[in-house]
């Protein structure tokens, strides 16, 4: 029988592969347990931002601090649920190093019927030497109790004043 972390993990490769942006920049998935993610973007040139020194661009950590906190929040739900980013705070530490892959490392630490709060790393060489951390907040479409393809639109609601 297939567990739900197994589920999980191919339906994180489907999510990777189905958006162009994270399929053109290359992410791959590296890790997923219950409520954590670790994904990685390999070195390439036509990542980097500037030019004269090799940096990846900050758009690429940007990018991959948000796929690796999603993968997260999903991981860490008891059926499959859409999710989106509400907020996301990232903290520049420094630049990521010319030449090296770029991973990301998400922990779902706290979730509500409704939304879901991560906190997230980009490194290169050591995660204890982060190029980025982020804090964000998700919100879980249809609670995070229904099931995906479920009837997901809220009910519909009377209009103020309306006496029926």
């Amino acid at each position: 029988m297939t567990t739900p972390l197994e589920i999980m993990r191919g339906i994180g490769k489907q999510m990777l592969e189905g958006s162009p942006h994270s399929r053109e920049l290359g992410m791959q998935q590296v890790s997923i347990e219950r409520g954590a993610a670790v994904l990685k973007v390999p070195y390439r040139a036509d990542l980097v931002g500037d030019p004269d020194t090799g940096v990846i661009a900050g758009g690429v950590v940007t990018a991959l601090l948000d796929h690796v906190c999603g993968q997260a929040v999903i991981a860490g739900l008891d059926e499959m649920s859409p999710v989106a980013t509400l907020d996301l705070r990232i903290d520049y530490m420094r630049a990521a190093e010319p030449g090296m892959d770029l991973f990301a490392h998400a922990h779902c630490y706290k979730r509500t019927r409704s939304i879901a709060f991560v906190r997230a790393s980009a490194y290169d060489h050591d995660i204890a030497d982060p190029v980025a951390t982020a804090q964000a907040a998700f919100m879980i479409i249809g609670g995070g109790g229904k099931r995906m393809g479920s009837n997901l639109r809220p009910p519909r609601r009377k209009p103020v004043g309306d006496a029926a």
